[in-house]
Protein backbone atom coordinates (compact mmCIF):
# COMPACT_ATOMS: atom_id res chain seq x y z
CA UNK A 1 0.00 0.00 0.00
CA UNK A 2 1.66 3.19 -1.20
CA UNK A 3 0.97 6.13 1.14
CA UNK A 4 1.58 9.83 0.57
CA UNK A 5 2.03 11.94 3.71
CA UNK A 6 1.70 15.69 3.21
CA UNK A 7 3.02 18.15 5.80
CA UNK A 8 3.30 21.92 5.71
CA UNK A 9 6.95 22.41 6.68
CA UNK A 10 10.18 20.43 6.67
CA UNK A 11 10.29 19.97 10.45
CA UNK A 12 6.99 18.09 10.33
CA UNK A 13 8.18 16.06 7.35
CA UNK A 14 11.38 15.20 9.20
CA UNK A 15 9.34 13.99 12.18
CA UNK A 16 7.36 11.65 9.92
CA UNK A 17 10.50 10.46 8.14
CA UNK A 18 12.05 9.65 11.53
CA UNK A 19 9.32 7.02 11.90
CA UNK A 20 9.66 5.70 8.36
CA UNK A 21 13.38 4.99 8.23
CA UNK A 22 15.99 5.87 5.58
CA UNK A 23 14.66 7.71 2.55
CA UNK A 24 15.60 9.00 -0.89
CA UNK A 25 14.74 12.46 -2.18
CA UNK A 26 12.69 12.30 -5.40
CA UNK A 27 12.11 15.59 -7.28
CA UNK A 28 8.64 16.50 -8.56
CA UNK A 29 7.45 19.26 -10.90
CA UNK A 30 7.11 22.72 -9.41
CA UNK A 31 10.07 22.40 -7.09
CA UNK A 32 8.44 19.83 -4.81
CA UNK A 33 10.44 16.92 -3.41
CA UNK A 34 9.05 13.65 -2.06
CA UNK A 35 11.10 11.87 0.57
CA UNK A 36 10.50 8.22 -0.25
CA UNK A 37 11.00 5.75 2.59
CA UNK A 38 10.15 2.06 2.92
CA UNK A 39 6.61 2.57 4.19
CA UNK A 40 5.75 6.19 3.42
CA UNK A 41 6.38 8.95 0.90
CA UNK A 42 6.59 12.34 2.62
CA UNK A 43 6.04 15.75 1.01
CA UNK A 44 6.42 19.15 2.70
CA UNK A 45 4.04 21.07 0.43
CA UNK A 46 3.91 24.46 2.14
CA UNK A 47 1.65 26.33 4.55
CA UNK A 48 -2.07 26.75 3.96
CA UNK A 49 -4.79 24.90 2.07
CA UNK A 50 -3.84 26.19 -1.39
CA UNK A 51 -0.20 25.09 -1.12
CA UNK A 52 -1.31 21.77 0.36
CA UNK A 53 -3.77 21.13 -2.45
CA UNK A 54 -1.26 22.07 -5.16
CA UNK A 55 1.52 19.93 -3.73
CA UNK A 56 -0.75 16.97 -3.10
CA UNK A 57 -2.22 17.12 -6.60
CA UNK A 58 1.29 17.27 -8.09
CA UNK A 59 2.44 14.22 -6.16
CA UNK A 60 -0.73 12.24 -6.88
CA UNK A 61 -0.55 13.04 -10.59
CA UNK A 62 3.13 12.11 -10.83
CA UNK A 63 2.48 8.82 -9.06
CA UNK A 64 -0.46 7.97 -11.29
CA UNK A 65 1.52 8.76 -14.45
CA UNK A 66 4.36 6.54 -13.23
CA UNK A 67 1.98 3.60 -12.93
CA UNK A 68 2.39 3.48 -9.13
CA UNK A 69 -0.58 5.45 -7.77
CA UNK A 70 -1.01 6.17 -4.10
CA UNK A 71 -3.64 4.23 -2.16
CA UNK A 72 -3.93 6.82 0.62
CA UNK A 73 -3.10 10.49 1.21
CA UNK A 74 -2.47 11.68 4.78
CA UNK A 75 -2.42 15.29 5.89
CA UNK A 76 -0.14 15.43 8.92
CA UNK A 77 1.62 17.82 11.23
CA UNK A 78 1.28 19.75 14.43
CA UNK A 79 -1.62 22.06 15.24
CA UNK A 80 -3.73 23.71 17.86
CA UNK A 81 -5.95 21.69 20.18
CA UNK A 82 -9.32 22.66 21.58
CA UNK A 83 -9.43 22.25 25.35
CA UNK A 84 -10.21 19.97 27.07
CA UNK A 85 -10.62 17.35 24.35
CA UNK A 86 -7.14 17.65 22.82
CA UNK A 87 -4.48 18.65 25.38
CA UNK A 88 -0.88 19.49 24.56
CA UNK A 89 1.02 16.52 23.17
CA UNK A 90 -2.08 14.54 22.26
CA UNK A 91 -2.74 12.92 18.89
CA UNK A 92 -5.91 13.65 16.91
CA UNK A 93 -7.23 11.63 13.97
CA UNK A 94 -9.90 13.44 11.97
CA UNK A 95 -13.36 11.94 11.64
CA UNK A 96 -14.20 15.04 9.58
CA UNK A 97 -11.86 17.42 7.75
CA UNK A 98 -13.68 20.75 7.65
CA UNK A 99 -12.96 24.06 5.94
CA UNK A 100 -13.92 26.30 8.84
CA UNK A 101 -13.72 29.68 7.12
CA UNK A 102 -14.79 28.88 3.54
CA UNK A 103 -17.95 30.92 3.08
CA UNK A 104 -19.26 34.42 3.67
CA UNK A 105 -19.74 36.80 6.56
CA UNK A 106 -23.31 38.11 6.77
CA UNK A 107 -25.23 40.35 9.22
CA UNK A 108 -26.49 37.12 10.79
CA UNK A 109 -23.05 35.57 11.11
CA UNK A 110 -20.89 33.21 9.10
CA UNK A 111 -22.47 31.18 6.29
CA UNK A 112 -20.55 28.20 4.89
CA UNK A 113 -20.11 28.02 1.14
CA UNK A 114 -22.48 25.05 0.91
CA UNK A 115 -25.35 27.21 2.16
CA UNK A 116 -24.55 29.66 -0.62
CA UNK A 117 -25.38 26.89 -3.07
CA UNK A 118 -22.02 25.55 -4.20
CA UNK A 119 -18.85 23.77 -3.14
CA UNK A 120 -18.15 21.53 -0.19
CA UNK A 121 -16.79 22.21 3.27
CA UNK A 122 -16.19 18.73 4.68
CA UNK A 123 -14.54 15.42 3.85
CA UNK A 124 -15.12 12.31 5.95
CA UNK A 125 -12.34 9.70 6.05
CA UNK A 126 -13.27 6.03 6.14
CA UNK A 127 -14.57 5.36 9.70
CA UNK A 128 -12.93 1.93 9.98
CA UNK A 129 -9.59 3.40 8.97
CA UNK A 130 -9.96 6.28 11.43
CA UNK A 131 -10.79 3.85 14.23
CA UNK A 132 -7.83 1.57 13.49
CA UNK A 133 -5.30 4.40 13.23
CA UNK A 134 -6.59 6.07 16.39
CA UNK A 135 -6.49 2.82 18.35
CA UNK A 136 -2.92 2.09 17.25
CA UNK A 137 -1.63 5.58 18.02
CA UNK A 138 -3.65 6.28 21.17
CA UNK A 139 -5.36 9.19 19.45
CA UNK A 140 -8.67 10.89 20.06
CA UNK A 141 -11.02 11.31 17.12
CA UNK A 142 -13.17 14.24 16.09
CA UNK A 143 -13.32 17.16 13.69
CA UNK A 144 -10.13 18.85 12.55
CA UNK A 145 -10.72 22.36 11.22
CA UNK A 146 -8.76 23.84 8.34
CA UNK A 147 -8.31 27.60 8.68
CA UNK A 148 -6.46 30.17 6.60
CA UNK A 149 -5.92 32.39 9.65
CA UNK A 150 -4.75 30.73 12.85
CA UNK A 151 -6.95 31.47 15.85
CA UNK A 152 -5.41 34.00 18.23
CA UNK A 153 -8.22 35.00 20.58
CA UNK A 154 -10.67 33.44 23.00
CA UNK A 155 -13.57 34.98 21.07
CA UNK A 156 -12.51 33.32 17.83
CA UNK A 157 -11.99 29.97 19.58
CA UNK A 158 -15.47 30.21 21.06
CA UNK A 159 -16.97 31.07 17.69
CA UNK A 160 -15.37 28.02 16.09
CA UNK A 161 -16.50 25.63 18.79
CA UNK A 162 -20.02 27.05 18.62
CA UNK A 163 -20.15 26.35 14.89
CA UNK A 164 -18.26 23.04 15.15
CA UNK A 165 -19.05 21.39 18.50
CA UNK A 166 -17.02 18.29 17.62
CA UNK A 167 -13.83 20.21 16.81
CA UNK A 168 -10.70 18.91 18.51
CA UNK A 169 -7.95 20.62 16.52
CA UNK A 170 -7.24 23.30 13.96
CA UNK A 171 -4.54 23.43 11.32
CA UNK A 172 -4.09 24.97 7.89
CA UNK A 173 -3.70 22.17 5.33
CA UNK A 174 -6.07 19.24 5.84
CA UNK A 175 -8.91 20.43 3.62
CA UNK A 176 -6.50 21.21 0.78
CA UNK A 177 -5.05 17.70 0.92
CA UNK A 178 -8.55 16.23 1.08
CA UNK A 179 -9.75 18.22 -1.93
CA UNK A 180 -6.82 17.03 -4.05
CA UNK A 181 -7.23 13.45 -2.88
CA UNK A 182 -10.96 13.49 -3.68
CA UNK A 183 -10.24 14.81 -7.18
CA UNK A 184 -7.95 11.83 -7.73
CA UNK A 185 -10.26 9.29 -6.10
CA UNK A 186 -7.76 8.61 -3.32
CA UNK A 187 -8.82 8.04 0.32
CA UNK A 188 -7.64 10.60 2.86
CA UNK A 189 -6.71 10.84 6.53
CA UNK A 190 -5.64 13.72 8.75
CA UNK A 191 -3.38 13.17 11.75
CA UNK A 192 -2.47 16.07 14.03
CA UNK A 193 -0.43 16.31 17.20
CA UNK A 194 -1.15 19.22 19.51
CA UNK A 195 1.54 21.83 20.11
CA UNK A 196 -0.62 24.61 21.55
CA UNK A 197 -4.09 25.43 22.77
CA UNK A 198 -6.49 27.11 20.34
CA UNK A 199 -7.13 30.61 21.65
CA UNK A 200 -4.97 33.56 22.76
CA UNK A 201 -1.46 33.20 21.36
CA UNK A 202 1.01 32.37 24.13
CA UNK A 203 4.22 31.22 22.50
CA UNK A 204 5.81 30.51 25.85
CA UNK A 205 3.24 27.77 26.40
CA UNK A 206 3.75 26.07 23.03
CA UNK A 207 5.27 22.58 23.06
CA UNK A 208 6.43 22.19 19.47
CA UNK A 209 9.17 19.69 20.29
CA UNK A 210 6.77 17.47 22.21
CA UNK A 211 4.24 17.64 19.39
CA UNK A 212 6.85 16.68 16.78
CA UNK A 213 7.96 13.76 18.93
CA UNK A 214 4.33 12.67 19.24
CA UNK A 215 4.03 12.89 15.44
CA UNK A 216 6.96 10.51 15.03
CA UNK A 217 5.37 8.14 17.53
CA UNK A 218 2.03 8.22 15.76
CA UNK A 219 3.57 7.41 12.39
CA UNK A 220 5.52 4.49 13.81
CA UNK A 221 2.15 2.85 14.41
CA UNK A 222 0.57 3.75 11.05
CA UNK A 223 1.84 0.89 8.84
CA UNK A 224 0.57 -1.70 11.30
CA UNK A 225 -2.82 -0.01 11.56
CA UNK A 226 -3.14 0.14 7.78
CA UNK A 227 -2.19 -3.52 7.45
CA UNK A 228 -4.79 -4.49 10.04
CA UNK A 229 -7.46 -2.48 8.23
CA UNK A 230 -6.62 -4.04 4.88
CA UNK A 231 -6.72 -7.54 6.32
CA UNK A 232 -10.10 -6.86 7.90
CA UNK A 233 -11.57 -5.35 4.74
CA UNK A 234 -9.84 -7.61 2.25
CA UNK A 235 -8.82 -4.56 0.20
CA UNK A 236 -7.77 -0.94 0.38
CA UNK A 237 -10.26 1.45 2.02
CA UNK A 238 -12.95 2.93 -0.19
CA UNK A 239 -12.69 6.46 -1.46
CA UNK A 240 -14.34 8.81 1.06
CA UNK A 241 -17.21 10.99 -0.06
CA UNK A 242 -17.62 14.62 0.98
Amino acid sequence: MRVLVVTAVAAEGDAVCAAAGPYDAVPLPGGHVVHRAAALDVLAAGVGPAAAAAGTATALTAAALSGEPYALAVSAGIGGGFSPGAPLGSVVVAEAIVAADLGAETPDGFVPVTELGFGTVAHHPDPALVKAVAAASGAVTGTVLTVSTVTGSAARAAELTDRHPGALAEAMEGFGVAEAAAAHGVPVLEIRTVSNAVGPRDRAAWRIGDALAALTGAFRTLPGALATTQQGAGSAPETPRP
